[in-house]
């Protein structure tokens, strides 16, 4: 039984990204100019008192499930929200958003049902659907491709970028939906190794399989953005691929210890119980229950938890003296970035 991502398929990811960012040396000179640095969950540049912001992701193996059930309605929801997410980390409102499709043959149903879940996403997000495009590359891909782009403003004075994270603050953890859009090859290879099929029972849940991994991922944008107004937010981190690792890309030389998880859903029970998997490693491939983060200090986290509401939220954790991530009561301990 497979019990690990790089097992399953997946693996060197940041050495890959380290490999491509390492030849990306240009910066235009002329305003408006790129501030910060590329590794923070959304890039910027300069305009004036403003900043402008851009982010791309994309759905990923998530879409094989869809593709098993037939059901395409809920991957656009997926795809607005790992964009809008990650721009909201940085206190950034995202404002428009653009899809791209690419399909083997034309389908016009399963392109109406993508947009559909596009739309509620944007709803969601409140941001607007601006354009896209669907390529049909029957020589080039095999199924669906699903991948989206977000435009975002802030005032720069309003940008968090983590840099004002201290020892002493506190993380607030918000929940997930479920398993949301990471971890897709190692958790699909699990159910199929241990013979269950999508329309199968999920162990220890109230549903199938396929409709446990089909939740959509949780939008937290309107959230965030009424906790910056209502708190001292020093960093957010968006729980994705890399899991609480997420937290060390808000600041090099301390350490988040996260000493109170938030309780994991069946989905991530179920996929540990039937491999085995180790806590190491189910904590750096899925969000594990956290889907969002929020570091501030000690005396801003109930208005924060306030403000992440319906959405559940508590202290999961804090700053200390270190670096990188810990879990102390699983004896976890993650190098940063």
């Amino acid at each position: 039984m497979v019990r690990t991502y790089a097992e399953a398929g997946v693996s060197g990811k940041g050495e890959m990204i380290a490999a491509l960012v390492g030849e990306l040396r240009f910066r235009r000179r002329e305003s408006p100019r790129m501030l910060g640095r590329i590794g923070h969950f959304t890039g910027f540049v300069g305009l004036g008192d403003r900043v402008l912001s851009m982010c791309t992701d994309g759905v990923g193996t998530k879409l094989l499930v869809a593709a098993e059930l037939g059901k395409w309605d809920t991957v656009g929801i997926d795809c607005v929200a790992h964009n809008a997410n990650d721009m909201v980390c940085a206190n950034v409102e995202p404002v428009a958003f653009v899809d791209y499709v690419a399909i083997d043959r034309r389908d016009d149903r399963v392109a109406a049902e993508i947009g559909k879940g596009l739309d509620r996403g944007a709803r969601l997000a409140n941001v607007a659907l601006i354009g896209g495009e669907i390529a049909v590359l029957p020589e080039v891909i095999r199924g669906v491709d699903l991948a989206g782009t977000c435009l975002g403003v802030a005032l720069r004075r309003d940008v968090v970028t983590g840099e004002k994270v201290r020892v002493g603050d506190v993380i607030v953890g918000v929940a997930s939906a479920g398993i949301h859009s990471n971890g897709f090859t190692l958790a699909r290879r699990v159910f199929r190794e241990a013979g269950l099929a999508l329309h199968a029972a999920l162990p220890g849940g109230r549903t199938s399989i396929g409709a446990a991994l089909l939740v959509p991922t949780a939008i937290y944008v309107r959230q965030a953005l009424r906790a910056c107004r209502a708190a001292s937010v020093h960093g957010m981190a968006h729980i994705t691929g890399g899991g609480v690792r997420n937290l060390a890309r808000l600041k090099k030389g301390v350490e988040f210890a996260v000493t109170d998880p938030l309780p994991p859903q069946p989905v991530f029970t179920a996929l540990q119980g039937l491999a085995g998997i180790a806590d190491e490693e189910m904590y750096q491939t899925f969000n594990m229950g956290m889907g969002f983060a929020v570091v501030c200090p000690r005396r801003d986290a109930a208005a924060v938890i306030r403000a992440f509401r319906p959405f559940k939220a508590a202290v999961v954790g804090e700053v200390r003296r270190g670096r990188g991530v810990t879990v102390p009561a699983l004896r976890l301990r993650y190098p940063g970035y």
